[in-house]
């Protein structure tokens, strides 16, 4: 197909409301121009095509045979673009909601709140993406990412959400007769990572501990890093806020803590939101300002 022997799309269009409405001045109304340009708009796309379309007798305006059969044909293919994209915007909103964030964070902040979300928007369906990555926010995909870290995503828009430092923390047990904020000596002990590359697995290329200095290393997802560290089985650099309470309960003991200004973002692509991404959003900026 040579797109270059189309007509404008605006003369097309201009025709087409004609045609629709039999009147220059309605078709005007129709697309929120003058009637003058209407018939502007007209005399081009004879120009283009080199045909009359309108007969014209004083005020009294018609189609002529031709542009009837061009009216017939445009007026097909402007309602067959009108019905496929009213079935696309259709499916784009019966999408489920795509989050993107670590297991750790969903397990510890995002899933005790959901509910509240749930209840407030009972008709939006949701899919969580457990992933430690910076995955892709494409059209069609994932809506919105919970990223660590400082920012700013190129390309992307952000808000801060929760201020998170880091901290290496560890049972009260394991970790007893070991200096407070002496990194070089906690090689020794063994370390839960999470998967993926992020702020902590940073701070342990930084320290010498993801080098072959560590005793051991046990990379595993998010929610089990947790578990372990809670049970005993290594300590882990991690954001304080996964485990204050246990910090407070005396369960769990901070090693060393490092607040580098990083916090947890949320995170989307810029533009005009879907329904349900705007509602989340709102949601989740107005719940990390309870926190």
């Amino acid at each position: 197909m040579n797109w270059s022997t189309l007509p404008p799309l605006a003369a097309l269009r201009a025709f087409a409301a004609f045609a629709q409405t039999g009147s220059m001045t309605a078709a005007g109304a129709e697309l929120n121009v003058t009637h003058a340009a209407i018939s502007q708009q007209i005399r081009q796309l004879e120009t283009h095509l080199n045909v009359s379309l309108l007969e014209r007798n004083g005020k009294r305006v018609s189609l002529t045979s031709d542009g009837q059969i061009l009216a017939n044909s445009v007026n097909n293919a402007f309602t067959l673009m009108f019905e496929t994209v009213q079935q696309l915007s259709s499916q784009e909103e019966e999408r489920p909601l795509q989050i993107s964030c670590t297991s750790s964070f969903a397990a510890v902040w995002l899933m005790p709140r959901l509910a509240n979300f749930r209840q407030k928007h009972p008709d939006i369906s949701m899919m969580i993406d457990p992933n430690p990555n910076i995955v892709d926010l494409s059209p069609g995909g994932i809506d919105v990412a919970i990223r660590y870290g400082t920012g700013p995503w190129p390309g992307h828009e952000s808000h801060a959400l929760i201020a998170a430092p880091l901290a290496l923390v560890g049972t009260t047990e394991l970790v007893q007769g070991y200096p407070r904020n002496s990194p070089e000596t906690y090689a020794e002990l063994p370390w839960l990572n999470e998967f993926g590359t992020n702020e902590a697995s940073r701070w342990m290329q930084k320290h010498g501990i993801s080098t072959g200095k560590a005793k051991s290393i046990t990379n595993v997802p998010g929610n089990l890093v947790l578990e372990g560290i809670r049970s005993g089985q290594g300590v882990a650099m991690i954001t304080r806020m996964m485990v204050e309470d246990d910090i407070n309960a005396g369960r769990i003991t901070v090693l060393f803590e490092e607040d580098s200004g990083a916090s947890y973002h949320l995170v989307t692509r810029p533009g005009v939101q879907r329904p349900a991404l705007r509602a989340f959003c709102r949601w989740i900026l107005a719940e990390a300002a309870k926190t």
